[in-house]
């Protein structure tokens, strides 16, 4: 079965009505790089002249070095995420037999329907199917919301893997140790 036919994993957890979590079509990709962009402007994360801008609007790149799943509410894009094994020039903690996830971004409209929670799921999934030992993230420290699903989804903080990609931005780190 391929990834673009994979049904959604609903076994541990059923996704909210309307919510379709899947790999991105190529037809979304330029709608799902200009969301992305967007919500973290929005938000307050990144300025709009930052030239890390680019790489959250590359959603083409995302799609085929890495895993770029999105998130649908009565079919239209809401949220996305980038799944990473290790190896992609995505993934940025990973050590081999583990995989990270980057990007995660849910439309303001849509938050409060699962969909943050759902898509971070889909990569525990995803892991748990390339029968990785532990799922791997960085965040920002003003990502409330995103640390509370974390921890929920008993991810740990790793201080110790915290990191700088620029000077005077800081990210934090969290694992999810996964049992093959």
């Amino acid at each position: 079965m391929s990834e673009e036919t994979r049904p959604p994993d609903q076994s541990a957890h059923p996704y909210p009505p309307g919510v379709e979590i899947r790999v991105a079509r190529p037809d979304e990709l330029a709608t799902i790089g200009e969301l992305t962009a967007a919500i973290y402007v929005a938000g307050g994360y990144i300025n709009p002249d930052n030239s890390y801008i680019l790489r959250l609007r590359d959603a083409v790149a995302r799609a085929r070095e890495a895993e770029l799943l999105v998130a649908t509410h009565n079919g239209e894009p809401t949220g996305t995420v980038t799944y990473c094994r290790h190896g992609s020039p995505w993934a940025q903690l990973t050590a081999p037999g583990e995989a990270e996830f980057r990007m995660l971004a849910v439309v303001p409209a849509a938050r409060g329907l699962g969909l943050g929670e759902a898509l971070v799921r889909r990569c525990i999934s995803r892991a748990r199917e390339d029968g990785c030992r532990a799922l791997r993230l960085s965040t920002e420290p003003v990502m409330h919301a995103a640390h509370r699903i974390y921890r929920r989804l008993g991810f740990t903080r790793t201080p110790e893997r915290d990191w700088q990609p620029h000077p005077g931005v800081e990210l934090l780190t969290y694992a999810l140790p996964l049992s093959t």
